[in-house]
């Protein structure tokens, strides 16, 4: 049950459970292990479900009609990753969401999340804080993409995410600053030349 040990510290770090309550909780998650450029979700099919990612790194993005990939988050371990509209609402997707490493996922499909609702009101805290920290990044990076240079953006990256630098590819990370790639790889040999 390696697997499941972060997921039930990332819960602990959110709510107070019973020993019974927790394996009732991470009972309803199923391990799924994903290939580097395996897509999880797809545009026009319902995104079934919510995933915790306890190895590995993925990424969502949209595709313009030009045909432009405009990437929306990444997640990497200890985050959750979906098209939570599709999730949510149990639509058709409109995001593509890929493995950018062999990933190892934690998976809780849409009606087991929904019973675990209605068995327990501590079940539906975790899921309000989840969704109210999910929504409160979600502002911050908005306004930060409104408000802030091209520079300012990969900056504020690369403090918080040092970690996902690496990780990503470049073009995956320069569209999510909504930049070119050569714009960012400007950027980055500014950086390097001020350090040098």
């Amino acid at each position: 049950m390696e697997e499941y040990q972060s997921l039930i510290h990332h819960i602990q770090n959110r709510i107070q459970l019973s020993e019974e309550e927790l394996d009732q909780f991470v009972s309803e998650f199923k391990i799924t292990k994903i290939k580097k450029r395996q897509f999880i979700i797809q545009p026009d099919f319902v995104a079934k479900y919510r995933n915790y990612v306890v190895k590995g790194a993925l990424r969502a993005y949209v595709v313009s009609g030009q045909g432009q990939e405009h990437t929306i988050s990444f997640a990497i371990e200890d985050w959750w990753i979906s098209d939570y509209n599709s999730y949510i609402y149990q639509q058709p997707a409109t995001m593509f969401v890929m493995a950018l490493e062999d990933t190892v996922l934690l998976q809780l499909d849409f009606e087991a999340e929904t019973k675990l609702k209605n068995t327990n009101p501590k079940f539906e805290t975790f899921f309000r804080i989840t969704a109210e920290r999910t929504a409160a990044f979600f502002q911050r990076r908005i306004i930060l993409n409104l408000t802030s240079t091209a520079e300012e953006r990969y900056e504020s990256f690369i403090e918080k995410y040092p970690s996902i630098v690496q990780r990503v590819p470049q073009y995956a990370l320069a569209s999510y600053l909504g930049m070119t790639t050569e714009f960012l790889s400007k950027i980055r040999n500014k950086k390097l030349k001020k350090k040098s």
